[in-house]
């Protein structure tokens, strides 16, 4: 009897069975790739050595209308600018061409461009702004959305500009009798709101399509100085036990970080700028330390100066990056590592030619800042490049999931992205597979070919 009733069922099994694994694989939504992956260039742009090119000019002079005048080394009639701008970057196993102004403008047609951080994040900036002048000399200045300074390329509707935010989090000075804040034996205190971004781009999520972060140069006791220390709040309340400058600079640092991966939109292209290293000798910057030479520092010399244990005026850049490069670890944020080929220009600080009468004497040398032009045009030569590779990879990619994906639209898949895109995508194409989810446990994942696979689950 058993036998009799249940052979009518099984039709009814089957198609039941059938029905359910069509309606969950169509109904489950298709996955798309991101906006926005983070590639690696052909080769790496930070490794390599500096050597003398007589060919090799600046794209930009004295004239460049964004300049700012403590570093334009060649109005200030530095010493040696010639020999200083001879000196060309040249990575271990690759080129690496001078940015094509006009080309790269092309490339960021109705786009935007921010840099946010400190004054170093500026000497980039108009390093980038007289370059790309070259190519729209009907540049404007542009300070919009809180920015500092900037210009807009009317030719190809472009604009980049940056943001002034020295420590990246809101900070404010309290003076000794502001209410609510110890500040026993002191003439006043800045407080510093870790989870709090600065006013100056707090305001510019969503605005720009690349952004350059940087912060370094003002975490240090220099600026700080005990009898005005920085005190760290969280959530308007101060932390306790009070924080010291390395550990608030931490959690500064993972705040803004975990701020800029939630509230910016993945499509944006993201860089840190690792720190830009000093050349002082004999002394800080208020101490009479000085950079008068006459060229670069060989390969051999770079620890003594820089190295954290040797405990010099010199030791922030290293001892900051670490921090940085552990806080940025798991993000969409590309390493800008411009620390190491920056070590060996010693010679290229405007040190005493500032401009100004009398600024010596004030402000002693400058041996943080670039001159320029100089070395921050090679700094834009490889933002450029890395500009250039992530757009023109993506660009590949979001071109290939459509060519390839949409005949399977009408089942759930799972995306395999294998051999990677290459800025000449005719030769290096992207290979993508679809199959249904109820096959998912048949899959034996394994690189055949030896090249990266980005597994996209849902």
């Amino acid at each position: 009897m058993a036998s009799k009733l249940s052979s009518p069922l099984i039709p009814w099994l089957i198609f039941l069975t059938c029905s359910l694994i069509f309606l969950y694989s169509t109904l489950l939504p298709l996955y798309t790739p991101p906006s926005t992956i983070p590639f690696s260039p052909p080769c790496n742009l930070f490794k390599g050595q500096w050597i003398t090119d007589p060919n090799h000019k600046p794209i930009y002079d004295d004239t460049c209308p964004f300049h700012r005048n403590s570093w334009n080394c060649l109005r200030n009639q530095r010493d040696n600018m010639g020999l200083i701008n001879s000196w060309k970057w040249v990575p271990e196993k690759c080129e690496l061409p001078q940015i094509d102004p006009s080309g790269f403008l092309g490339l960021m047609r109705n786009k935007r461009i921010g840099f946010v951080g400190d004054s170093l994040n500026e000497n980039f900036l108009v390093s980038f702004l007289c370059v790309l002048r070259v190519a729209d000399v009907g540049a404007k200045k542009w300070k919009r959305k809180g920015a500092w300074r900037g210009a807009y390329f009317p030719k190809f509707n472009v604009t980049v500009a940056y943001h002034r935010s020295v420590l990246l989090a809101k900070y404010e000075w309290q003076p000794k009798k502001s209410a609510g804040s110890n500040q026993d034996g002191l003439k006043g205190i800045y407080r510093v709101d870790v989870d709090i971004p600065a006013d100056d781009w707090a305001s510019i999520t969503g605005f720009y399509d690349v952004l350059v972060f940087n912060t370094g140069h003002w975490w240090g006791y220099d600026k700080f100085p005990k009898e005005t220390p920085l005190v760290f709040y969280k959530a308007g309340r101060p932390i306790v036990p009070p924080l010291q400058m390395l550990d608030g600079f931490k959690v500064v640092l993972e705040s803004m970080v975990s701020y800029i991966e939630k509230e910016f939109p993945r499509k944006t292209l993201k860089f840190w700028r690792l720190q830009s290293p000093r050349h002082f000798y004999g002394g800080d910057w208020n101490q009479n330390g000085s950079c008068l030479f006459n060229e670069p520092l060989e390969e051999q010399q770079l620890d003594l100066w820089f190295d954290p244990s040797n405990n010099g005026v010199n030791k922030e850049a290293r001892r900051l990056n670490h921090i940085i490069e552990e806080a940025l670890q798991g993000t969409d944020i590309q390493l800008l590592d411009l620390t190491h080929l920056s070590e060996f220009r010693a010679d290229a600080h405007p040190a005493v030619w500032l401009g100004k009468k009398d600024a010596v004497a004030v402000w002693g040398q400058d041996c943080m800042h670039w001159c320029l032009p100089g070395v921050p045009d090679t700094w834009v030569d490889i933002l450029s490049q890395l500009i250039h590779y992530s757009i023109s990879a993506n660009a590949c990619i979001r071109a290939r999931y459509e060519e390839l994906v949409t005949p399977y639209k009408h089942i759930a898949t799972i995306v395999f992205l294998s051999g990677g895109c290459d800025v000449n995508v005719e030769k290096k194409m992207l290979h993508i597979v679809a199959i249904p989810i109820y096959r998912i446990s048949e899959i034996n994942i394994v690189d055949r070919m030896g090249s990266k696979i980005l597994i996209m689950p849902f």
